[in-house]
């Protein structure tokens, strides 16, 4: 075990990692460490005497977000109802990504140099296969889905979230709903929508707020 930290290089470990959580919130995890220590209020030199690398620091903002993840999945296991387990596990990873941009990188990215978020993903992915067997063994969700679909789904949706949040920052679960009908085994039964769509002017808005963002 390592030396505890002194109370000074602790307090400016913890003000790296709230800086580095709000700006991947804010931005996603294209920022830079010299972005960081910016936030932070600290030098660039500070933040590197804590983290070796940009993994090393995403991993140590992310591994409560992804122990949080790994928790949801073995909960939404132990619900006795599969097509309710799937969706309340779809709508939890959603709801996390549609307040955390930089969430939604890091789910659909690698896990290398980040050994806290590769050791919770590996309960993550084994428990998405199981909601997924258990929905199919019940009849409710289609025979030729897979659990690679539950993450390209999660992608779009956190895609989406992106390009609405500005204007409507909860309309992703009615479009959530939309791709979660895709799944269901044929002839089973729709609720209803969650949620009005998108309004004519909100979407003028998003796009002109997605424009000038890629000026």
């Amino acid at each position: 075990m390592g030396r505890p930290l002194r109370a000074d290089a602790a307090r400016n470990r913890r003000l790296i990692i709230d800086a580095a959580r709000e700006l991947y919130a804010e931005e996603g995890i294209d920022v830079t460490l010299d972005d960081v220590a910016r936030r932070a209020g600290v030098g660039v030199g500070t933040v590197y005497r804590r983290f070796a690398n940009k993994e090393e620091l995403i991993d140590g903002v992310f591994q409560q977000n992804f122990a949080d993840m790994a928790a949801a999945s073995e909960a939404s296991l132990a619900n006795p109802d599969p097509w309710d387990a799937l969706v309340t596990f779809a709508e939890f990873a959603c709801s996390r990504m549609s307040v955390n941009r930089g969430l939604k990188d890091v789910l659909n990215g690698t896990d290398d140099g980040c050994e806290q978020i590769a050791s919770q993903r590996s309960i993550v992915e084994p428990a998405v296969e199981e909601i997924f067997r258990r929905a199919q063994d019940a009849g409710m969700l289609r025979a030729d889905a897979v659990a690679t679909d539950f993450f390209g789904l999660i992608f779009m949706v956190g895609a989406l979230t992106e390009f609405v949040q500005p204007v409507n920052p909860t309309v992703w679960r009615r479009y959530l709903s939309v791709m979660l009908d895709g799944l269901r085994a044929e002839g089973k039964h729709r609720d209803p929508l969650p949620l009005p769509p998108l309004s004519p002017d909100e979407l003028h808005e998003a796009k002109q707020l997605l424009k000038s963002r890629k000026r």
